[in-house]
């Protein structure tokens, strides 16, 4: 009778966690898309907090007072991705944002697994080419393609964040590894401050989406997922993530008045499609292996 309770629990983490992350993009894309705050500040302040966030729940949650040993490469990918996302946010929508984010860090990931040695089944290289013909055609000229700058800095975070994946897996405890990350990024984003100074401004609406973005839908999105994480496996844990840009792109319907192109539509079957397949197929590996 314990089975059925867990279950739910998890689902219910699940859910809760990635409504958390396509918030992230919903609540920069509405402070940057009003003017609320520059791209500096919103990342100077979203870091912050997050990491306020990640240390009180630390705090409050420990029993292990041990401390995850430092990555300061893993801060600066962090750091890349939150600075890169914030100046993106400047000219994309929510949905081609979250979108385009999505493709770059799961191709990125895919591609070190190519390169590790990792053996794709016809299928799955199938999989993998959908889904790059359908960011090309995303980000491909037209009178409906998303900004180019802007798609080369969510893709450059992308990257960041695929990177930033990759170095955090075998950590023993991923919670007190992710607070730490978040503490180490903070002189990053002085100096991105001191750099931008000129175009530094804020108003209370842009600070308070800046806050709830790191301390919300970052810090306790983040715990929330690695206790979700105990109840899915790491094939589900990536596949449950496909549903990030399109709760993003709806979000951004009900919220912004954003449209979704047709152009959108076609795109997210594609790379989603795609990468489902190769998902689908690691997985089905995965069972079959000994």
């Amino acid at each position: 009778m314990t089975h059925k309770p867990a279950v739910a629990k998890t689902i219910a983490l699940t859910v809760a966690t990635m409504i958390a992350f396509a918030a992230n993009s919903l609540l920069c894309r509405m402070a940057l898309g009003a003017d609320a705050i520059d791209a500096a500040s919103f990342t100077t302040l979203r870091l912050a907090s997050g990491a306020l966030t990640l240390w009180l729940i630390l705090s409050a949650t420990r029993k292990d007072r041990t401390r995850a040993r430092s990555d300061w490469i893993a801060a600066a990918m962090l750091f890349l991705y939150a600075i890169a996302f914030s100046f993106a946010y400047l000219s994309l929508t929510a949905g081609t944002g979250a979108l385009i984010l999505f493709g770059a860090v799961q191709l990125t990931m895919l591609t070190v697994g190519l390169r590790g040695g990792e053996h794709f089944a016809p299928l799955s290289w199938a999989g993998f080419v959908l889904a790059v013909v359908g960011l090309v055609y995303l980000v491909s000229p037209g009178l409906t393609a998303p900004a180019p700058v802007g798609t080369a800095l969510m893709a450059v975070a992308g990257i960041a964040w695929g990177v930033y994946s990759l170095r955090g897996r075998g950590v023993a405890n991923p919670l007190i590894a992710t607070a730490g990350n978040f503490a180490r990024t903070l002189p990053f984003t002085l100096a991105a401050s001191v750099l931008f100074i000129s175009n530094v401004h804020a108003n209370w609406s842009g600070a308070l989406l800046a806050v709830a973005s790191g301390a919300v839908a970052s810090g306790v999105g983040y715990a929330i997922w690695y206790a979700a994480l105990r109840g899915l496996t790491a094939t589900r844990a990536a596949t449950v993530q496909l549903s990030v840009p399109v709760i993003a792109a709806f979000g951004g319907v009900a919220l912004l008045s954003e449209r979704i192109t047709l152009r959108l539509l076609i795109s997210s079957i594609a790379i989603l499609g795609g990468i489902a397949l190769v998902l689908m197929q690691r997985g089905a590996r995965a069972a079959r292996a000994p």
